[in-house]
């Protein structure tokens, strides 16, 4: 082969090696299209990450309470004003996380009852309990040592309803409620949200069986007669209601003339105190809670204040305020409730009552007076002559009262 035919050989060669692109090792666009694969997938998990950690902050700060008017699914409250509070289902409610018990060394006073003063729960038989929560207005017993209800002062989001543990532990089932009442028995509760009224059974550390019926602006529970929830249908003037969660609505009934409302016998009607006589005045009476909180027996002859009081739970005695005889200031009580057929028979046992009664199983009551000293009334020394007893709480600030817990009844 000649020169020339060579070098135009080897020019084909070189032509046809440039006219075919040799294979790239990686496809530009494949490599764009899994980039973009892999960035959605990243926005599409951040988004759903947010979405979750905002599901759960809004879940706990709602608490479960139950289904307002028949609605099925589990309704929640918004903590706040109860104003503004909303309920709505939640299929998947979220409890509120537990705190941690927290306690205090146990001082060297104790007292029969459980106190809280200031923002601390002495129990009668166990070491102190810090509760770190704002004040606290009333204070119940749980049955089968299962702990305390607690209910908050008023403020202006509302009361609080608070489960402390035996352990310390403390657990929010009720918030920014209008008012808060707890049974006797620590197993029911009632409260305003609203327009509302609702009651539930404590069960654990839940609220359940919720039950709710719209209500007049002023109607407010404050308490239970049986299972029936007792109203006050305008706390400005006199009058109860009962409503009982099977009935719907409440109903006055015969209870227009009643002035308070004191505890149940143990056949189940109520003692309380109602306008009657000539002229008219208060007295104290048995009232049918069958029939509306019907006057059945009346006792008149005492000056009974309206406000405190308490039922022993054998039913045989009342600590009240009220005067007897020529006496110009309201005192505390004993009044003995097998003597309503006649004049009741009421002896003074010490200074005013300020706050809740309790009545233990031994029938010893517990009361706070006004400078904050812890009383005890027994009544066989009462019918003895001997007034209630004084004692000085430790640790009461200058102007403060502790709180006594009730006990649990049956």
């Amino acid at each position: 082969m000649s020169s020339d035919e060579l070098e135009r050989a080897l020019r084909e060669t070189l032509s046809r090696q440039v006219a075919t692109p040799r294979p790239l090792a990686v496809d530009p666009a494949g490599v764009a299209i899994r980039r973009a694969a892999r960035t959605r997938r990243r926005h599409t998990l951040a988004s759903v990450a947010l979405a979750g950690a905002a599901t759960v902050l809004a879940s706990v700060a709602m608490v479960q309470l139950g289904v307002p008017g028949g609605r099925q699914g589990t309704p929640t409250v918004v903590l706040g004003d109860p104003q503004e509070a909303t309920i709505e289902p939640a299929p998947n409610p979220v409890a509120l996380p537990s705190v941690g018990p927290t306690r205090a060394a146990s001082g060297p006073d104790r007292s029969a009852v459980d106190l809280i003063v200031d923002t601390t729960l002495r129990p009668s038989r166990d070491p102190d309990i810090l509760l770190g929560l704002g004040p606290v207005d009333r204070a119940q017993r749980v049955p089968d040592q299962g702990g305390w209800l607690l209910v908050g002062a008023p403020t202006a989001a509302g009361r609080t309803l608070v489960l402390v543990r035996p352990d310390g532990g403390r657990r929010t089932l009720l918030a920014g409620a209008g008012a808060v009442a707890v049974a006797t028995t620590g197993r029911q509760v009632a409260w305003r949200d609203g327009d509302r009224l609702s009651v539930a059974g404590v069960v654990g550390e839940r609220l359940v069986a919720v039950t709710s019926v719209p209500a007049p602006r002023s109607a407010v529970p404050v308490g239970f007669v049986g299972d029936a929830v007792l109203v006050r249908p305008d706390p400005a003037r006199p009058g109860y209601a009962l409503w009982r969660q099977a009935g719907g609505a409440t109903s006055p009934g015969g209870g227009r003339d009643v002035l308070a409302v004191h505890g149940t016998l143990p056949d189940g009607r109520a003692v309380g105190v109602v306008t009657a006589g000539t002229p008219r005045r208060p007295c104290l009476a048995l009232l049918d809670p069958a029939r509306n909180l019907a006057v059945t027996r009346t006792g008149c002859g005492l000056t009974v204040a309206d406000g405190p009081g308490a039922v022993s739970a054998d039913g045989r005695w009342l600590l009240v305020n009220g005067r007897v005889g020529s006496a110009k200031a309201a005192g505390a009580l004993l009044v003995d409730l097998a003597t309503l057929d006649r004049t009741p028979v009421a002896y003074p046992v010490g200074p005013a009552l300020t706050g809740a009664v309790t009545w233990t199983a031994t029938g010893t009551g517990w009361y706070v007076d006004g400078r904050g000293s812890l009383l005890r009334v027994r009544p066989d020394r009462v019918l003895a002559g001997e007034p209630a007893d004084a004692t000085a709480v430790p640790g009461v600030a200058p102007g403060g009262r502790p709180v006594v817990v009730t006990e649990a009844l049956p």
